[in-house]
């Protein structure tokens, strides 16, 4: 499968993205489409993987940063037809290691691909990290 990857905000196919983390995302499923709107709009970076010749969207990233020292990863995802063939990896390693935020502090959330993280440097948290989860109304 040819593919490439490209971090410009404008290329996004929202429709291709809102349709995947509204109906497969376990993570999103909660949001309404104006929520991810937003977050693409404020998002720090996004990154998507787009297939050759066609242009269309087979996976997706964002982060959002403080530009400086830390970064975070969400909403990372591949189509189902396009997983097996290095595209999540190619996400991953467009957002964290080819982009500006190469020797920031990376975190995410999730509950699978733990192996696929571990691979660019993600581990489990140190005695330094806390969080309070997310209010659900």
């Amino acid at each position: 499968m040819e593919f490439e990857v490209d971090d410009s905000r404008a290329r996004v196919d929202r429709d291709a993205v809102w349709e995947f983390l509204s109906t497969q995302a376990y993570w999103g499923q909660w949001r309404k489409r104006e929520d991810l709107d937003k977050q693409i709009d404020l998002a720090w970076r996004v990154v998507g993987a787009y297939r050759k010749p066609d242009g269309g969207l087979l996976g997706f990233a964002r982060a959002f940063s403080d530009g400086v020292s830390a970064a975070y990863l969400a909403d990372v995802f591949v189509l189902p037809e396009a997983r097996g063939h290095g595209v999540g990896k190619a996400l991953v390693q467009g957002m964290i290691e080819d982009g500006p935020g190469r020797d920031y502090r990376w975190m995410l959330h999730t509950d699978d691909a733990h192996g696929l993280y571990r691979a660019y440097g993600f581990t489990d948290p140190d005695s330094t990290y806390l969080e309070r989860p997310r209010r659900v109304p």
